[in-house]
């Protein structure tokens, strides 16, 4: 399965990565993250993995984040880990003029480890792309009333 989520932000590209790459900046538009810890490799580069902890719904959420390749400001691929579910996401952001910047979001390659997520994703396959789609909007808020 793949899917994909787009927003255009009004803010120079130059910016909106800026607060992109900043994992300071996860708190500020991520509903439930709770913490970031780097685990092995140069951080921000390929190879570099980090543990992102999240809290939905009073259960804990771990995931294991891999830098695949980085090249912003244009585009960055990850791998993001959990027990119950693994997937590639590559990020890219585009320079629109006027001080406007697309960011898309390509989520691919889901892997379900898990009976139940493998149901769940069954029962409402939307659930995924609509969770992205809201942290896009959120970076897209925060980003624009960033100072």
């Amino acid at each position: 399965m793949m899917f994909s989520c787009k927003v255009e932000i009004n803010k120079p590209v130059q910016k909106v990565v800026e607060l992109f790459d900043n994992p300071d900046n996860l708190k500020k538009w991520q509903d439930g993250f709770t913490s970031y810890e780097h685990l092995s490799g140069a951080p921000g580069t390929p190879g570099a993995k980090s543990k992102l902890v999240y809290n939905n719904r009073n259960h804990v959420i771990e995931l294991t984040e891999t830098i695949i390749s980085k090249n912003l400001p244009s585009e960055m691929n990850a791998l993001y880990e959990h027990t119950h579910m693994s997937n590639t996401m590559r990020t890219r952001f585009e320079d629109l003029g006027d001080n406007k910047t697309s960011y898309e979001m390509i989520v691919d390659n889901i892997k379900f480890h898990k009976l139940m997520a493998r149901v769940m994703f069954r029962l409402n396959p939307g659930m995924f792309r609509k969770q992205s789609q809201k942290w896009m909007d959120n970076f897209k808020a925060f980003v624009e009333n960033e100072q």
